[in-house]
């Protein structure tokens, strides 16, 4: 693969992180910074750096969690 676009794939991710940063509300943050984890896995699996694979990987299922929590808190099915 061309090592420009690998680049940018490492380049996208770390935008869609700091865009995720500047958002308001949790919901919100969560959901962006889960995209970005799963370029970031993408970008990992690519170069063959598993410490980012890894990484990412256990945040998707983190932020993945967090958003279904508040799913459920917002539909009132506490």
């Amino acid at each position: 693969m061309n090592p420009f676009l690998i680049d940018c794939i490492g380049y996208g991710g770390l935008v869609i992180n700091l865009y995720s940063m500047s958002t308001k509300g949790e919901y919100k943050l969560r959901l962006i910074s889960l995209i970005a984890n799963a370029v970031y896995i993408l970008y990992g699996t690519i170069i063959s750096a598993t410490p980012i694979i890894v990484g990412c990987t256990i945040a998707v299922f983190l932020h993945g969690y967090h958003l279904r929590r508040l799913i459920i808190k917002k539909n009132g099915n506490d």
